[in-house]
């Protein structure tokens, strides 16, 4: 990699505060820190998420509805963690959307919801932002979301829509995150190991996000930023259990768990240097200042 990034500009979206940290965590971590500028935009405040502390129960959605304010909070200490300064909400300050929880439930149904936006009208609050940031290279989901999540789904659509709608500013490489079966079935021995299942299934087959290894066309080698993105998780504190299977996995799986991190190119060309599998190792490879 170079030994310096000043210049180059990286723009991630994603779809709730924390997606951010997990997938893309030490990435973000090792070019803010190498001088790139990195924007991340946040879809929306997660208002639907799962309480993880007790203590913190009464901000569910069903309650007092406060944990979309708390996941704001959360997220601050999150970029922090990953010296990122320019973090932002979709639409933010005139417009919100909110988290539209899981498909057919009755939150996915309300009319402020992400899910319910109109593709155009979300995509160029993104088109805003790319023409203001100008960025080289766009970080975001796959076509399912990942795992098919609504917000996720959402999330690339009006990515990549806005990249297609931006005429001031031509992104040169999108990526989608991607999670190659091969690590996942690994990690999934070692939780069995530590007598834990992993999100309840036997195979890795099962496991919607998994990919073939044949579409992981990058590797991001972020090994020297895992404390990072581990401060970062734990600043996501209703959402991720520090107790929990997954922490448990960095004393095994320590740093390819955490700190190595999968993409799809999707846009733009495969460019040198390559690792042993014949995978781009660096995001800004061929961009052009």
């Amino acid at each position: 990699m170079r030994a310096s990034y000043e210049g180059y500009r990286l723009l991630l979206v994603h779809a709730h505060p924390d997606d951010e940290t997990i997938n893309n965590g030490a990435t973000m971590a090792l070019y803010a820190d190498l001088g790139a500028q990195v924007t991340l935009v946040t879809c929306t405040r997660g208002e639907e998420g799962e309480v993880l502390v007790p203590a913190l129960a009464h901000l569910a959605s069903g309650v007092e509805d406060g944990l979309g304010k708390h996941r704001e909070i959360e997220l601050a200490k999150a970029m922090q963690a990953l010296g990122i300064s320019d973090f932002r909400f979709l639409g933010a300050p005139e417009k919100s959307f909110r988290d539209s929880g899981m498909m057919d439930t009755e939150p996915n149904k309300r009319p402020d919801v992400f899910w319910q936006a109109d593709l155009d009208t979300a995509a160029q609050l993104v088109v805003k932002i790319i023409h203001e940031v100008r960025p080289h290279v766009v970080i975001t989901y796959d076509e399912i979301g990942g795992y098919g999540h609504p917000d996720h789904i959402q999330a690339h659509r009006v990515a990549m829509r806005a990249v297609e709608l931006a005429d001031q500013w031509k992104v040169q490489k999108v990526y989608w995150n991607t999670m190659p079966k091969s690590v996942l079935a690994e990690s999934m021995e070692k939780m069995k190991e530590l007598g834990s299942d992993f999100f309840g299934v036997e195979s890795v087959d099962d496991l919607p996000f998994a990919k073939d290894d044949k579409f992981v066309t990058t590797l991001i080698d972020g090994g020297k930023y895992v404390q990072h993105k581990l401060d970062a998780m734990k600043a996501h504190e209703t959402q991720i259990a520090t107790d929990g299977p997954f922490f448990a996995l960095s004393n095994n799986l320590g740093l390819q768990i955490w700190g190595d991190e999968y993409y799809t190119l999707v846009l733009g060309n495969k460019t040198e240097p390559f690792n042993e599998q014949e995978r781009e190792t660096d995001i800004f490879a061929g961009v052009i200042l």
